[in-house]
C-alpha cells in the first residue's frame, strides 16, 4: 500500500479528492519503525496522528499492576491518536510497532491550516470521525451485552475482512484475552468450542476460517 492508498482507505479521510491526496500527502511525513519500538508512551504531548502504511501498531493502556490491556490495532490505511488533530494535551495511551512498521505523521498544527482553507475535507473528516465514534460505541456494546465467543467471531471477521480464509492473530493469545475483557483459560475454551463446531481450525496463531455465515451469526448473539 502506498501513500495515497493509505490514505483514501482511511475512514477519516472519506471522499477525498486528487487535490485532498496531494495537500495530505504534502504535509505528511514519513516515518519508519522498528519491531518492538515505541511510536508514543502515555503522556506525550499529542502533536500529530499516524497512518500506517505498512505493518501494524497496538494501542495500549497499562493498569496500576502493570498489566497491559490493548486498545485496538492499528493496520495499513486505519488512523491512530486521532484525538490529536482537536484536543490540546497529551497521548492518553501507548502506541507501539508489533512489526516493522511504515507510518505517515500528520502534525496537528498543518492539519488545521489545512482544514482552514478546505472546508469540504473538513466536513468529510467531521463524518470520518463520526465513524470512528460509532465504531467505538459498537465495541462498548459488544463488551457489554455480549459473550465471549461472540466477540471473539466478531474480532475474527474483522481480522479477515470477510474474505480471508486464512488469518494470523498479530497478538498472543494472552494478549487477545485481554483485548476481549476475558481470561486466556475463557478464550481457549471459546476456540476449542468454534474448531468442534467447524467454524474455524485453530494452528497455533493462524485461524484457518472454515464457515464465515456460522462466524457471522455467532458474532450477532447476545448474552442470554
Amino acid at each position: 500500500m502506498d501513500e495515497r492508498e493509505a490514505i483514501k482507505s482511511c475512514p477519516l479521510f472519506a471522499g477525498v479528492t486528487d487535490r485532498d491526496l496531494d495537500d495530505l500527502t504534502r504535509i505528511a511525513r514519513r516515518l519508519e519503525f522498528a519491531k518492538g519500538q515505541m511510536v508514543f508512551s502515555e503522556g506525550d504531548k499529542a502533536t500529530g496522528f499516524y497512518v500506517p502504511i505498512e505493518g501494524k501498531v497496538k494501542i495500549y493502556k497499562m493498569s496500576p499492576e502493570g498489566r497491559e490491556r490493548i486498545m485496538r490495532i492499528a493496520h495499513p490505511g486505519r488512523t491512530f491518536a486521532e484525538a490529536a488533530i482537536f484536543d490540546i494535551g497529551i497521548f492518553p495511551a501507548y502506541a507501539q510497532a508489533i512489526e516493522s512498521s511504515v507510518l505517515l505523521f500528520f502534525p496537528k498544527q498543518a492539519i488545521l491550516n489545512l482544514l482552514h482553507c478546505n472546508a469540504q475535507l473538513a466536513i468529510n473528516m467531521i463524518g470520518g470521525i463520526s465513524r470512528i465514534l460509532r465504531e467505538l460505541m459498537d465495541d462498548m456494546e459488544s463488551l457489554t451485552f455480549k459473550d465471549v465467543p461472540s466477540r471473539l467471531a466478531r474480532y475474527l471477521l474483522d481480522l479477515s475482512e470477510m474474505k480471508q480464509r486464512e488469518v494470523r492473530l498479530p497478538v498472543s493469545k494472552a494478549q487477545l484475552a485481554a483485548n476481549l475483557n476475558t481470561t486466556g483459560e475463557t478464550l481457549s475454551r471459546s476456540l476449542r468450542k468454534m474448531s468442534d463446531d467447524n467454524l474455524i481450525e485453530v494452528r497455533g496463531r493462524v485461524i484457518a476460517i472454515r464457515d464465515f455465515q456460522g462466524l457471522l451469526d455467532l458474532s450477532e448473539r447476545f448474552k442470554e
